[in-house]
């Protein structure tokens, strides 16, 4: 198919796209069904919630930072009792955070503040998980960049949002991945089925973002396919970053509260001076000081391109730094 983005589509077209969809999500978390399933509320997740609750009694898990405001947790809420499924909602403390930062700077090797903020929520949900007794959790990703879920995204057309797009799945990765194992748990990931991959890889970018009442959508053929299955406020949700989600954004504020400017420029100058890192926040300095700690100053692994703010390798292709989340590069 070759639409452009604000080409009519009849409804009977849609229609067996989404029929389609709907079988090939169904396919993929049959092959991929787990014990458990991170939940936060949002279409991605809740889709595969939906599927599941069909052929097994999974575990629901939603965490929130104590004290910070966490959507996530109504929407997560919402969709377990809809679904009838057990939720599990641990609100995470300040001691915990901090062990969870720890742990996934060592594990993903990366002190770039978005990362850490993200990977930590999902850490201690997969935690929370373990004590519980699970052993197999299922995650939502691979879907925001199969079908267009950035908001980034959304003022890019043809040639241009479909380009950006295949650069994005050649750099996709998940911390899901390497944090669960570290927890000798196993993570298993239905969107990234290859069926369902190879479907979202010739599908026509204007069937992923696309206006509707009034606002641009990204993932619109996976919200039309599942209109009137999953409670509305659900499937038109807006994306919400599991940072935002979860509440951990607030780390920002946080640290700008636990560290002097004074103690913040003498340090960013010394490890400027010393390891060649540019340190842009007092957040990306609590991390990078325990990324120092545990993995060394970043330096080139391989011959090719290097990250000039931090001095690692990285790929020609990519435009943001995975060690010290620099953007763009």
């Amino acid at each position: 198919m070759s639409l452009q983005k604000d080409t009519p589509t009849s409804a009977l077209e849609i229609n067996d796209i989404c029929s389609k969809l709907r079988g090939l999500i169904e396919e993929a978390v049959k092959k991929n069904l787990a014990e458990g399933i991170l939940l936060s509320g949002g279409l991605d997740t809740s889709i595969l919630a939906f599927i599941s609750s069909k052929f097994t009694l999974v575990k629901a898990f939603t965490v929130a930072l104590k004290g910070a405001p966490a959507p996530d947790i109504r929407y997560a809420s919402l969709v377990a009792k809809e679904l009838g499924i057990k939720h599990f909602i641990h609100f995470i403390s300040e001691d915990e955070l901090y062990d969870s930062i720890h742990t996934v700077i060592k594990t993903m090797r990366s002190f770039d503040p978005m990362e850490v903020r993200n990977s930590a929520a999902i850490y201690a949900a997969l935690k929370t998980a373990k004590e519980e007794g699970v052993k197999t959790v299922m995650t939502g990703d691979g879907c925001d960049e199969l079908f267009a879920g950035y908001s980034f995204l959304f003022n890019l057309e043809g040639e241009r949002l479909k380009s950006e797009l295949e650069r994005m799945w050649r750099a996709m990765s998940f911390s899901s991945i390497p944090l669960a194992k570290a927890l000798g748990l196993e993570a298993k990931l239905p969107y990234l089925d290859t069926n369902l991959k190879n479907f979202a890889f010739n599908l026509d970018p204007s069937y992923k973002v696309r206006k509707e009442r009034g606002e641009t959508w990204g993932k619109w053929i996976l919200r039309k396919a599942f209109e009137g299955i999953l409670p509305d406020e659900v499937v038109w949700r807006v994306k919400t970053p599991i940072e935002h989600g979860s509440g951990t954004t607030t780390l920002q504020a946080l640290f700008e509260q636990m560290v002097s400017d004074e103690e913040f420029q003498e340090k960013r100058r010394r490890y400027f001076e010393k390891d060649g890192v540019t340190i842009r926040s007092k957040e990306q300095l609590f991390y990078y000081e325990i990324y120092r700690s545990t993995v060394g100053a970043p330096h080139q692994a391989k011959a090719g391109r290097v990250c000039p703010y931090c001095n690692s390798s990285v790929d020609e292709w990519v435009t943001y730094c995975r060690t010290c989340g620099a953007y763009p590069i």
